[in-house]
């Protein structure tokens, strides 16, 4: 069955859990007795799961394999994954990057598909390029993915054409390699920094012995720089072959009919010669001399001054294709338990105050390489070998003593709401998910199965999760061939393989002291309540899609929609208070400490612990998110606790607690990232960028580790307890729910709380600014490779409710802007599709709104992106867009409108802030003609309005030791 890793699979493997007879009773079901008849599908060869009757398994007299499945979410499209099984681990040494490169080349041209048109002709078909059309290479496989929106038997045929004529029939040509590697050269380039070199040196310290040590998709220089159009059409001929391939589709279209067209396409494939078998990926070699049961192997230290300091070990044992049955998947369900267990007590321990930020202990299994138990462990402090030593002793004692019954029970509560949900919600899955899923599955060897079967046997196994058992499981998992470590290091000096070693063999003493208490259990009916409940004053229809409108006579309101349409699936939205606006500029590092702490802090008796437990076996939520004029609370929960999740957030405004210790943890993580943005232009961007394009406001400046250590617990509470006590209040709820039982539920929650005021909000602190139109570029220094560096220009637009519609129009003009950059960035300056446009338009401001344009590129060639921009710019004030480049944006627009409309959560965060504004509401019934209805004259005098020289602003991260004249033109 498709699992990745025995914790992980539990919560996302699992869930594609192979339906296989776990008791005789199952092997008896009508279903598996009348395919036990029929042919067993490819798929599930060699295996006792019971086949996933909704896919339609087939293969084509020349090899060529292939799953078809009918799904109506969202409606109209059909997914397509082409599966090549080669990676970069098929390469040989002087082929490294060749399937990556190949990959590249497939888009470039092919037989239906002209040099250089393949992302026209699919947005042509409504396909976005990146989000609807895109590839991946990885250490195993190429996959290439289209999803096709608005699927009519004429754009079906006509896709399976031009992905058939891709995939069998490339254009491997000198002029189209000669195009493609400094692509993939600058996609190599932009890659890099501080953490590229970590991942490297990790995989070659753990895999150490085996080609995934020095094998990754994107190649070397050399070997990229060194290939031929001979070279790399011998990888190709060796490896794309019929029976490498499987296509996947699942979509709003007949399985007969699907079939049809992979039959038609793909039938004709014929290759010469005999398929070549898989190169051995290798084992995980033991050291010469060891000891014990993992034997310590490699250890080495990296020094990188940017980066936290964390120390990474690995327990690895061979990889081996399994027999995927029922008892395999059984014995993953029980790691996974012992995983849950042990991470929760290093939770624990953490939470307290120890000597570690985080710690987590997760197996995986790496690129059919290895068979892995990964330990990561970030310390506080200088004294790595005490955190070490600490998370040690917590998988000591995980490993000397069997867990008790009721942790046990926790982690099984939590585990079967995680397979609850997917089938209630069964009907909501996508066909791009399930067809992933397949992909993922393929790639491991293993099956799927429908979330019904998961539950199904998780549930008839739990008399499997002994204590016994978890505590057999959990020593499998530190059993292995040999234990590599490597510790990421600020100093050097500050360790020594030596050091880590020893630090690694000496003797633990088992901690207990993390074991979860069984105290008495935490219970909703034991909490305080809200107050008496409130008064419904009124209910309004709002004339859209059913949607009502609540007042409570306290001066909550509240938007209702329930959607029976989308079952087992409930989200509730509250907004309050005045968010950037409201907060002093003079404690802007509160805000980003509340988005790390504030629901930490706890809720009237609860502490985060009593947090975790009370949401045992439930699934409820508590995200938290700070925006232009408002806060927002936020969590999908299901309808048995939507009353439960309305109490926790009408709680954390009325009774809010103010644990200290999750402040104390929060500064520490904010100090110890600080660090990490400066190394890379885009990691200097994510924490610069908001700050310069809001006029340098404080409130949306990533805070320095001088300006966190000078935060207070006093001084949190006392913003953060203004914060929550401010109004208007606006909760959504949508999606599966009883109206009647909500607004009991809002009555005793929301409707209970006090009458409160809008938000003060200071005039000198209620606008936010904008940056200054300028020629010069503010230069940013960055401490990465001395080869990367960011461009970003940048237009101010504007904001507010009034004008959407024009907001809209301008994600037309963004999209015309995004496709010439790409044209013209790639070609001019060898950079790989790393440009991109986007704009922004602050709903709940005036003003505040851009369209910005940015790019990874090389130094030298920041000022050429500058111009370039311009240029594009200026020819669009100049010139109108023609129809057809028009329609290449307009009609992917209109289908990921169209799709995301088919889903309440599009909708309602279309109206967040309604119930103040009732302009957003009308607003909304014109959504999907502003973004579809325009012309090439409307865009060009939307051009004029916006974009020109004179009105951008530009910022350049450059590395440290170039000269800032280089940013400038």
């Amino acid at each position: 069955m498709h699992i990745s890793s025995r914790a992980a699979r539990s919560l996302a493997c699992l869930l594609l859990l192979s339906t296989a007879s776990y008791q005789p009773a199952l092997a008896r079901d009508a279903a598996v007795e009348s395919n036990a008849a029929a042919q067993v599908p490819w798929l599930y060869r060699g295996s006792d799961v019971p086949p996933d009757l909704e896919w339609k398994f087939g293969e084509l007299s020349n090899g060529l394999r292939y799953a078809v499945r009918k799904n109506g979410v969202p409606p109209g499209q059909v997914s397509i994954r082409i599966r090549v099984d080669a990676g970069s681990l098929y390469e040989t040494d002087d082929e490294r990057g060749y399937a990556h490169l190949l990959e590249h080349l497939v888009f470039r041209q092919s037989k239906y598909l002209q040099e250089g048109t393949a992302i026209a002709t699919f947005q042509r078909l409504g396909a976005a390029f990146g989000t609807d059309t895109n590839a991946e290479t990885s250490a195993t496989q190429t996959v290439y993915k289209l999803d096709l929106p608005n699927a009519t038997p004429s754009s079906l045929d006509e896709t399976f054409k031009l992905l058939s004529g891709m995939v069998t029939a490339p254009t491997l040509s000198t002029q189209n390699l000669k195009a493609d590697v400094p692509i993939v050269m600058a996609e190599m380039r932009e890659r890099g920094g501080a953490a590229q070199r970590v991942q490297e040196r990790m995989q070659e310290v753990f895999y150490e012995g085996q080609p995934l040590s020095e094998r990754s998709p994107i190649g070397t220089v050399k070997s990229l720089q060194a290939a031929t159009q001979d070279s790399v059409r011998a990888f190709y001929n060796r490896w794309y072959r019929p029976e490498n391939v499987v296509v996947i589709v699942a979509g709003d279209a007949e399985p007969a009919q699907l079939e049809a067209y992979v039959k038609k396409w793909f039938a004709g494939w014929q290759v010469p010669g005999k398929p070549i078998p898989a190169p051995s990926f290798g084992d995980p070699v033991p050291p010469a001399s060891g000891q014990g049961e993992a034997p310590i192997g490699r250890t080495e230290i990296m020094v990188e001054p940017d980066l936290p300091p964390s120390i990474n070990y690995a327990i690895l044992r061979p990889w081996r294709q399994v027999d995927d049955t029922i008892v395999y998947n059984q014995g993953l369900m029980i790691d996974a338990l012992a995983q849950a267990i042990i991470n929760r007590r290093l939770e624990s321990k953490a939470r307290a105050g120890g000597s570690f930020l985080t710690a987590q202990v997760n197996q995986q299994d790496v690129a059919r390489s290895a068979d892995g138990t990964f330990v990561s462990v970030t310390p506080l402090g200088d004294d790595w070998q005490a955190a070490l030593l600490d998370v040690r002793g917590v998988i000591a004692d995980a490993l000397t003593r069997p867990p008790t019954q009721a942790e046990i029970e926790r982690e099984i509560a939590e585990l079967d709401v995680a397979f609850q949900v997917p089938v209630e919600q069964r009907r909501l899955l996508p066909g791009a998910k399930l067809a992933d899923d397949l992909v993922n599955a393929l790639d491991i060897r293993e099956t799927v199965a429908s979330p019904e079967a998961v539950l199904r046997i998780f549930r008839e196994s739990k008399p499997l999760f002994t204590p016994a058992a978890v505590l057999e499981h959990t020593q499998q998992l530190f059993r292995g061939t040999v234990t590599r470590a490597l510790f990421i290091a600020q100093e050097k000096g500050s360790a020594s393989s030596d050091a880590l070693r020893q630090a690694l063999v000496q003797p633990v003493k088992p901690d207990q002291q993390v074991r979860t208490a069984e105290g008495p259990p935490v219970s909703f009916d034991t909490l305080p309540a809200i107050g008496e409940p409130g008064q419904v004053t009124s209910v309004q229809n709002t004339g859209l899609l059913g949607i009502q409108q609540l007042s409570f006579a306290n001066g909550v309101k509240a938007m209702l929609w329930p959607v029976q349409e989308e079952p087992g699936r409930l989200t509730v939205k509250v907004r309050f208070g005045g968010g950037y606006r409201e907060i002093d500029p003079k404690d802007a590092p509160y805000i980003t400490l509340g988005q790390m702490a504030l629901v930490g802090s706890g809720v009237a008796s609860l502490g985060q612990n009593e947090l975790d437990q009370i949401a045992t076996g439930r699934k409820m939520g508590f995200n938290f998110d700070v925006k232009d004029a408002a806060f927002e609370f936020s969590a999908e929960t299901r309808p048995a606790d939507l009353a439960d999740q309305l109490y926790l957030f009408a709680a954390k405004l009325d009774l809010p607690r103010w644990d200290k210790q999750p402040l104390e943890r929060a500064k520490a993580a904010a100090k110890i990232q600080y660090a990490t943005f400066a190394t890379s232009p885009q990691g200097v961007l994510n924490r610069d960028l908001q700050f310069y394009q809001r006029g340098k406001d404080p409130r949306f400046q990533t805070p320095t580790p001088e300006q966190i250590d000078r935060t207070t617990p006093e001084g949190f509470r006392r913003v953060w307890e203004k914060a929550l006590s401010s109004g208007p209040i606006e909760v959504q709820i949508y999606g599966d729910f009883e109206p009647a039982q909500a607004v009991a539920a809002l009555q005793r929650t929301f409707g209970a709380l006090e009458p409160r005021d809008p938000a003060p909000v200071e005039a000198d602190t209620a606008e936010i600014g904008a940056p200054k139109p300028t020629d010069d570029a503010v230069v940013l220094r960055h401490h990465g490779d001395a080869d990367q560096a960011a461009a970003v220009i940048s237009w101010p637009t504007g904001g507010g409710s009034t004008a959407l519609p024009e907001s809209r129009q301008l994600e037309i003009l963004t999209q015309l802007f995004t496709n010439r950059l790409v044209d013209a960035v790639r070609e001019k300056l060898g950079v790989s599709y790393a440009p991109y446009v986007f704009a922004t338009w602050p709903v709940d401001l005036e003003a505040g709104g851009s369209i910005t344009a940015m790019a990874q590129l090389q130094p030298d060639k920041v000022p050429l992106f500058f111009d370039t921009a311009d240029e594009i710019a200026q020819d669009l004030i100049t010139n109108p867009p023609s129809e057809d480049e028009l329609t290449r944006v307009v009609e992917p627009l209109r289908q990921q409108v169209t799709r995301a409309a088919s889903s309440s959560a599009f909708f309602m965060q279309q109206l967040e802030g309604a119930t103040t504004d009732p302009s957003r509401i009308a607003s909304l019934r014109t959504i999907l003609t502003d973004y579809t209805q325009t012309s090439p004259a409307a865009m060009q005098a939307l051009a004029a309005r916006y974009l020109g020289q004179e009105k951008s602003w530009r910022l350049a991260v450059m590395p440290e030791k170039a000269t800032g004249a280089e940013a400038r033109k």
